[in-house]
This record gives structure tokens, C-alpha cells and sequence, in this order.
């Protein structure tokens, strides 16, 4: 019996992924975008897009708790006010650098946010919303209450960070690149972050909690962090927010901006590290465009708009863009 051979064929080895030039290209329009707008825009629209990057600075913190940990919050804008706050008293009172004023209002946010999440670690769902409900309702009050340090109903007026004269920049654009350099450091923050093993725990945390801790993760150590990191960044938010507007007052942080920062995650894109700047474009445009429309019912406007957004993009604007971009023919 003459043997058979028997000719075995190699695996062909997997092709190696080619690089998505399109969304790099993207990324390269819009950084130059980003460094160019100040030059050719007059101040106000200067000042709008500044306050774009400081709630896509909130939002990014809030899109960690939220929508990569799987845990409610309707009290982010309470941190923003501490932050806000933490930064307006160190200048005023003791007149510290504003430089110093970030690294500690985010500092003072994140200790706030562990002393939340300790709570947070037994609630789940509408428990947990209602208790950081709870935190943005009583927080404008209590700013009231302790008017020797907080200026009361008042609120304290601060000079804004003026430009160095080797800038040759006006204050708008110094605090433009200001607002724009903490952005990209807590993006770069962010993404880092969500790459490592707190990330991945996070996402296990959000998909299922029974299993996330069969395979080995600290449900509340990792809540309470995620409460904490969130926190954190509404806290820098809040510190550039104090440099921008020059003004705190309670009346500035009431729970309405709390509910409009998660409607703006929402509309924005849940998940997505692109999701906080389109949220940020929301917080900021909707409201004045609702005001506009109707100066007798803006919030009707305001929620209409919510609606006509979600119909057309139920996965956020983020998840929208992202398959307009995939309809681009690719060159092969």
C-alpha cells in the first residue's frame, strides 16, 4: 500500500489593519481649527468657544461615572461649583497664583467625590440619582449660608488671568489657550485612563456587576473611584470657569445646570471621549437658541430640541458622526 501524501496548506497569515487615515485627517482639521478660530473671531464668539472646552471638561468627567461606569448622577454640577468656588477663595482671599488654583480646586473635588462614593457604594439606579439630586439641591443654599468666605447671594468678583506681554495675545485668546491646553491635558487624562485596568474595570463594572466581581473586581473600590475621577474633572472645569467669567455666584450652579450637563452627555454620545465636546457645543448653543426662539417657554424649546436630537441620533451625535465618517469611501 503506497502511502498518501498529504499536503497541508499554510494559514495565511492575517493581513495587518490598515490605518483609518480618515479619522486622523479629521483629528488634523480639527486641531488646526482649534489653534486658528481665536485669530479670526470676534470676542464673544471667542468666549463661547471657551466655555465649549470648559463644559466638555465637565462632561468628560461625567462620562466616566456615567456612561463608562454604568453609574447615575444628576449632582455633577455641584463638584463644577466646588471647583468653581475652590478657586474663587483662593484668589480672593489669599490671593493665591491662578496657576495654583487648578491642581487644587480638582484636589479638593476629588476628596469630595470619595466621600460621595462611599455612599455610592451601597445605592444603585434612582436611589443613587436621587441622592446626588440631593447634593445639587442643597449646595446653592449652603453657599449662601457662609457669606464671609463665599460672598453670600453676592457671590465674588475676581480679575480674570491676564495675558503675558511676550504673548502679544488679547485676554480672550490668552484665556482661550488657556481653557484649550486643561482640555487636551484631561483628554489625554481621560483616554489614558480608559486604556489602562481602571478602564477595563469600569467597563466591566457598567456591563454587569455580578460578573465583574466573579472575575476579580472591587466593586467599591472602583465606584468610588469612578465617583471621585468624575468629580475631579468638574472641579478643573470649575477652576477655569472662575478664570474665564471673573464672577461666582450661587445662583450660577443651581440643579437645572446639573440636569442640562447630563442632558448634554446624552445628546452628545455616551462612551465616547467625542461625546463631551459635542456636549459642550450643546450646554453651550441650546439654551441661547431656545431662549431666542421663545422668550416665554425656552425650556419647551429646550426639551423639543432634546427629543428631535435623540429621534435622529439615539446613540448621541458622537455615534451619528461616527457612521457619516464610515460612508466615506476609503482608498485603497
Amino acid at each position: 500500500m503506497s502511502a498518501t501524501k498529504v499536503q497541508v496548506k499554510p494559514v495565511p497569515v492575517a493581513e495587518r489593519k490598515r490605518p483609518d487615515w480618515k479619522w486622523a485627517g479629521l483629528g488634523l482639521l480639527l486641531a488646526a481649527a482649534a489653534i486658528y478660530a481665536p485669530f479670526q473671531l470676534v470676542p464673544f464668539h471667542v468666549f463661547q468657544l471657551t466655555m465649549v472646552l470648559v463644559y466638555a471638561v465637565a462632561l468628560l468627567g461625567l462620562n466616566l461615572l456615567v456612561g463608562h461606569a454604568g453609574q447615575i448622577s444628576l449632582g455633577h454640577g455641584a463638584f463644577f461649583a466646588v471647583g468653581a468656588y475652590a478657586a474663587a477663595i483662593l484668589m480672593d482671599r489669599w490671593a493665591v497664583p491662578y496657576p495654583l488654583t487648578l491642581p487644587a480646586a480638582a484636589a479638593v473635588a476629588f476628596v469630595l467625590g470619595l466621600a460621595l462614593g462611599v455612599p455610592a457604594m451601597r445605592l444603585r439606579g434612582l436611589y443613587l440619582a436621587l441622592v446626588t439630586l440631593a447634593i445639587a439641591i442643597f449646595l446653592v443654599p449652603l453657599l449662601k449660608r457662609f457669606e464671609e468666605l463665599t460672598g453670600g447671594s453676592m457671590g465674588l468678583t475676581l480679575a480674570k488671568p491676564a495675558p503675558p506681554a511676550w504673548s502679544g495675545l488679547a485676554e480672550d485668546q490668552w484665556l482661550y489657550f488657556l481653557t484649550l491646553a486643561v482640555a487636551v491635558a484631561a483628554f489625554l487624562l481621560a483616554a489614558s485612563l480608559l486604556r489602562s485596568r481602571v478602564g477595563r474595570a469600569l467597563h466591566a463594572l457598567r456591563d454587569n456587576e455580578t460578573a465583574a466581581e466573579v472575575m476579580g473586581v472591587r466593586l467599591s473600590f472602583y465606584k468610588t473611584l469612578a465617583f471621585a475621577w468624575s468629580a475631579m474633572f468638574a472641579g478643573a472645569a470649575g477652576c477655569v470657569y472662575t478664570w474665564v467669567i471673573g464672577f461666582v455666584s450661587p445662583d450660577s450652579f443651581t440643579v437645572n445646570l446639573s440636569i442640562t450637563l447630563l442632558a448634554g452627555l446624552v445628546v452628545g454620545g455616551l462612551g465616547s471621549l467625542s461625546g463631551p465636546v459635542l456636549g459642550g457645543l450643546f450646554v453651550m448653543f441650546v439654551p441661547s437658541i431656545s431662549q431666542d426662539v421663545n422668550d416665554a417657554a425656552p425650556g419647551v424649546i429646550f426639551g423639543l430640541l432634546i427629543i428631535a436630537v435623540m429621534y435622529v441620533a439615539p446613540t448621541g451625535l458622537a455615534g451619528l458622526a461616527g457612521r457619516l465618517i464610515k460612508k466615506i469611501p476609503r482608498k485603497e
